[in-house]
This record gives C-alpha cells, structure tokens and sequence, in this order.
C-alpha cells in the first residue's frame, strides 16, 4: 500500500469506477470527480499526491484542449502538483505539448493495470522525493535565518575588537582557513558567523560542528558520512556534515578535542578536499570554507605531542586570538545593552536601562564565564526585574567573585581589606604600570583606577 492520495478526473463514469476499483488496491486513498471545474474546491480540502487527468470533456471533443488548459490551472495554484494526463486519442504531438507544459506523465486510456501502476508508483516518489527537497528547502532558510538573527553583528569598539574587525574585513572575502583561538564564552562561534556572513559564500549554508561532542565512533560517519550497510543501523546512505556544507562555510568548534586518530582522517580530508563514506571506496571532491576554533593551547599541544603540527599548519592559515571580556572595558556596558534590548522583547518586558551601580558592578567584574555569562546574567536580570531598569541587585553578581585570581591570604581579613591588598600587591609588583596590574587583576583600567580612588592608594 503506497501513502499516497489519487484524484481521478473524468468525465465517465466508468472510468471512474474502474480507476477507483483498481487503485484503493495500491493506495491509501481515491478520490474521484466528474468535472474539472471542481479542482479548487478538492484540492483546497485534501492534501493530494497525483492527479490523473483526462483531457477531453465535451461530448465529441478529441484535441485535448481542455487537458492542457486544466493541466495549467492545476500548476498555477502549485507548480509541484503532480499531474499525469490520460486520453483516449493517442496524439504523439499533443504528449510532447503535455509534458512541456509541466505533466509528469501521459497514459492511453483503456490502460493496462500494470503499466498505470507502474506510472503512479513512479510519480509517487517523485511527489515525496519533491516534498522531502522542499521541506529540506524550507529547513535550511529557517536556520540561516535564526542563525542571522543569533549573530546579528560584532558588538563593541573596544580596541581589541577593532583590530580583529580589521583583520577580518580583510580575511572574509577569501577562502583561507581561519583558527579563532580564545577562552569559552568569548563569541568565537559569533566570529565564525561574522567570517562567513561577509564572504563570497554568504548564500550557503554556515554548518555549525562541535566536535566536542563527538566521540570516536560517531566521528566519521557524522563528518564524512556512511553507505547503506556499512553499520547495523545504517539503513540508508547519508551524507556527512562536509557534504552538506557543500558551497558553505564549515565551523568545526573544539577541534582541540580530537584524538590523533580523528586529526590524521581530518587531516586527510582537508589535504585531498574529498571525503569517503563509511563502507564505500568512492571519493566524493568537496568545496567548503574552514574555519576551526578552539580554547586550548595548541602550540603547547604540538610540543607535547598531542596535536599534530602538520593539521594546524593546515587550519591556520589566518589566526584570530579573542580577548576575554575583562579585557574589553566599555564593551562591557554596550554588550549588556544590546541583551537588555533583546531580552526584553523577548519577554516583553519595558526596561530602558541600567543604574549607575549595576553599571559599575558590571564593570568591576572579572567574568571568568565571559560574554556567554554576562549573556545570562543580563537575561536572568530582565526576567527577575520588577522595575523600569536594572539595579545591581538585580545582576546578582556574588562579592566574593570580584577581581583577579588572589594569592593566598589572611582568612581573618575583611573583604575590603584583602581586596585593597590585592590592588596594592599587583601595582607595587608592576611598578606603577596600571595596564599591566588591571590584567592581571582581570579587572578594566576604569576599575582599577575607581579601586585606587577607592583604597587611596
């Protein structure tokens, strides 16, 4: 039994008899009518899969003029509708006009069971193969979409940020291989989007690939795909993520994750710009955009043996280092404000601004969990929020987790206290260089100097 409706159109009634005697045989459903003229209204009520058609209405007609005009109507309200025109006239000429203007197929009436069986069961898969292309379709805008939004543009003027803005004007228009080196929560997938988003593949699609959540077994199959067969549950072929990425842009994330086993196939992969599927010897050429991310030290890891120097010459033709958020001062209050705005429609809430204090709060915070922890932070605030704006109580942001990683202390000190050492200590060993004692707290020179003014030191 094939899922699929048939409408029947046809003057005769025993044509429609026999058609419908014949076909609930083999599909789910039949519908049948007598006129053409009551198209809209069937097909605005059923979801149908083929349309058989006859082409000739009126008593004596044999041109099948009414058969093209209704093959047109039918396309018009959905160029996929599936439309196989039957006669019985057989007209070679009028067959070629048929399928020119848009039928699938084209049958001689009185037909043969098996050989109008053969013609649904065929324009039934093309139906679902068209359905499954545009639901497909339909998937992939939707993502681009919400990926566009998730990463609008690069918020911030800091210094850093505009030096990396600098670089990447230049490095987006070409295909070269990009590594964003920087701690979690930093935006490197953002950097990613943004390195795509003003490249020549900006149409394509942007795969987003966290290999840190692939173990080994899974590693090839999701990457490069598999054949039907080549495992138990491998019930069809499937193209893997470089496949699909096809003309796009591919961003594998934590590629510091993998094992020399997974870097030497990976490796293989990027030198030959083809992949293999699992339980196939064909290679399949490929033609993506790479760029790779990671938060571990590489180059350590190269010394160390546990990554391949040969792979990272390959995936770091341009490398982008992202600072952490406590090295980005003002950014700090112009990423806030972005999310304020973005949580707050999100859940309709009417809040315009932050205090002054939970501006400084914000400020002298070091965030360890960088842009990703202020992103919830700023969201929990504007769902916690009763008021008009922000206060600092309702950022939430623990005393005990302000400034820079702190040597041992005195635990009988109050927290002023140790905190006024920590600021004393870090410019005394710096000599006065107050950039230097600010990165080293994790704090803002503003802050740092706010501390200074603060202690009176």
């Amino acid at each position: 039994m094939i899922e699929a409706t048939i409408l029947v159109i046809d003057d005769d009634d025993d044509i429609l008899l026999s058609a419908k005697l014949f076909l609930k045989q083999h599909f789910r459903q039949v519908i049948t009518c007598k006129s053409p003229k009551e198209i809209n209204v069937l097909l605005s009520r059923n979801e149908i899969d083929l349309i058989l058609l006859d082409m000739n209405y009126q008593k004596g007609a044999s041109d099948g003029r009414e058969g093209l005009y209704w093959l047109e109507h039918i396309l018009s309200i959905d160029r996929d509708h599936v439309v196989i025109l039957m006669t019985a006239y057989g007209n070679v000429e009028l067959a070629v006009q048929a399928i020119k203007k848009g039928a699938t197929d084209f049958i001689l009436k009185p037909w043969e069971n098996e050989k109008l069986f053969a013609t649904l069961s065929s324009a039934s898969k093309l139906r679902q193969s068209t359905k499954k292309v545009k639901k497909l379709e339909k998937i992939h805008t939707s993502l681009q979409k919400d990926m566009a939004r998730q990463f609008d543009h690069i918020v911030g003027d800091s210094e850093p940020v505009k030096k990396l803005q600098h670089v990447l004007v230049k490095v987006a228009p070409t295909d070269a291989n990009v590594l964003i080196l920087g701690e979690n929560g930093t935006g490197k997938q953002v950097f990613a989007y943004e390195l795509h988003k003003h490249s020549q593949r900006k149409n394509s699609i942007f795969m987003h690939v966290d290999l840190g959540s692939l173990n080994e077994n899974l590693f090839e199959s999701e990457l490069f795909g598999y054949a039907k067969g080549a495992f138990t549950d491998a019930k069809e072929d499937k193209p893997g993520r470089f496949e699909l990425a096809e003309g796009g842009t591919i961003f594998l994330d934590e590629i510091g994750n993998l094992s020399l086993a997974m870097q030497a196939k990976l490796l293989s992969v990027l030198q030959n710009r083809t992949v293999t599927r699992l339980g196939e010897s064909k290679e399949r050429k490929i033609n993506v955009r790479l760029i790779t991310a990671t938060n571990m030290p590489l180059n350590e890891m190269v010394t160390q043996g546990t990554f391949r120097q040969d792979l990272l010459f390959r995936i770091n033709t341009v490398e982008l280092l992202l600072p952490p958020l406590s090295h980005r001062g003002q950014d700090i209050l112009l990423l806030a404000e972005h999310f304020l705005q973005s949580f707050s429609a999100k859940y309709h809430k009417v809040l315009h601004k932050f205090d002054s204090k939970a501006q400084n709060m914000m400020l002298d915070y070091h965030w360890p969990g960088n842009v990703r922890e202020l992103q919830h932070v700023i969201e929990r605030a504007v769902i916690m929020s009763d008021g008009s704006q922000i206060g600092a109580e309702d950022l939430q942001l623990s005393p005990q987790k302000f400034g820079g990683a702190a040597a041992p202390l005195q635990t009988d000190m109050a927290l002023g206290d140790m905190e006024k050492l920590m600021v004393q200590k870090a410019i005394d060993k710096h000599k006065g260089n107050i950039s230097r004692a600010a990165a080293e707290l994790g704090l803002t020179r503003a802050a740092l100097y706010r501390r200074i003014e603060k202690f009176d030191l």
